[in-house]
């Protein structure tokens, strides 16, 4: 038995993945790419959040923080349906909830087209969009540049998750299926 101050050879550590049962497929790095999605997804949503709350407005979720820069995008009104689609959001309740949450901060207001209920966004809603740009471009766009991953190729992973997303969705259909 080695002694704790002697040296052991280490196994090669190989691939970093969550399920090592799922990684012993046919496309063991679909484990990889898998981990790294669950890892980023909620490092992501943590950084809407905290975001969010250091341009002034707390207690807001992902999904809400989601809905009101999209409501604030190109500045046109969206209903329920849009941000459901765009957002790829299936349970309609949710956004639903976050409309009104964010209604309810003077964030957005109701309006409509039709027979539809829309979304527009308040001067507050742009004024806090606009401060999350500020942070976001003092915290996190200098130190993601700083990686030295050329835009063009952050716009082709961008493209490639998106693709992939489609594979997933079809995957999903396919499952509810069986």
């Amino acid at each position: 038995m080695a002694s704790p101050t002697e040296k052991t050879p280490h196994a090669p550590l190989g691939s970093i993945v969550s399920s090592a049962h799922l990684a012993e497929g046919a496309l063991p790095a679909l484990s990889e790419l898998e981990f790294g999605l669950n890892m980023i997804g909620h490092a992501y949503q943590r950084w809407m959040v905290r975001c969010m709350a250091a341009a002034g407005v707390p207690d807001l979720s992902a999904l809400d923080v989601l809905i009101l820069h999209h409501v604030v995008h190109r500045q046109r009104p969206k209903t329920i349906a849009d941000l459901c689609l765009v957002l790829d959001v299936e349970d309609t309740h949710l956004v639903t909830y976050a409309a009104k949450k964010l209604q309810g901060l003077g964030l957005v207001a109701g309006g409509r087209r039709g027979k539809e209920k829309t979304l527009s966004a308040t001067e507050a809603g742009r004024a806090a969009c606009t401060r999350y740009r500020e942070v976001r471009e003092t915290l996190l766009t200098p130190s993601v540049a700083g990686t030295g991953i050329a835009p063009a190729r952050l716009s082709e992973v961008a493209a490639l998750l998106r693709a992939l997303s489609g594979h997933y969705d079809q995957a999903a259909r396919a499952a509810a299926s069986l």
